[in-house]
């Protein structure tokens, strides 16, 4: 059994998320707070719902993370100009510090995750993960 893909994926994943839960929770902070940062310093101002698309959070989630960022003073909501229905959500400075600070402690729990492997072997790894998740990507 421990020969299977799937199994040796899904051991791996609990791994990480374990990994990534703890090590954030350790400087008061959420792996999508890290993920939700990253998007919007990236992508710019975005709608919730389109934050929820690009990041991949259920919407549930992500409510929650934001209201958890905005309490913090790390991202802002504002009525959206063109739908005043609808929020625009944009980082802060602050945020902008945070996501940095969440970009050493993710790069970190990178490294403790994969200790065991050479950096040659971290960058095949990474390279046959991207295969396998575009070919799971759906159409």
């Amino acid at each position: 059994m421990d020969d299977l893909p799937s199994r040796l994926l899904t051991r791996t994943a609990a791994l990480a998320h374990r990994l990534v839960t703890e090590r954030f929770a350790e400087i008061g902070a959420r792996g999508y707070h890290y993920r939700l940062l990253t998007t919007l310093i990236d992508d710019g101002p975005a709608s919730q719902a389109d934050l929820g698309r690009r990041t991949e959070i259920h919407f549930s989630d992500m409510v929650a993370a934001l209201n958890e960022l905005a309490e913090d003073g790390y991202v802002q909501r504002r009525p959206d100009p063109a739908d005043r229905r609808r929020n625009i959500v944009t980082v802060t400075p602050q945020g902008r510090r945070r996501a940095r600070a969440l970009a050493e402690r993710a790069e970190q729990i990178q490294d403790e995750l994969l200790a065991p492997l050479s950096a040659t072997e971290r960058g095949e790894l990474v390279r046959l993960l991207r295969l396998v998740s575009a070919g799971a990507a759906p159409e």
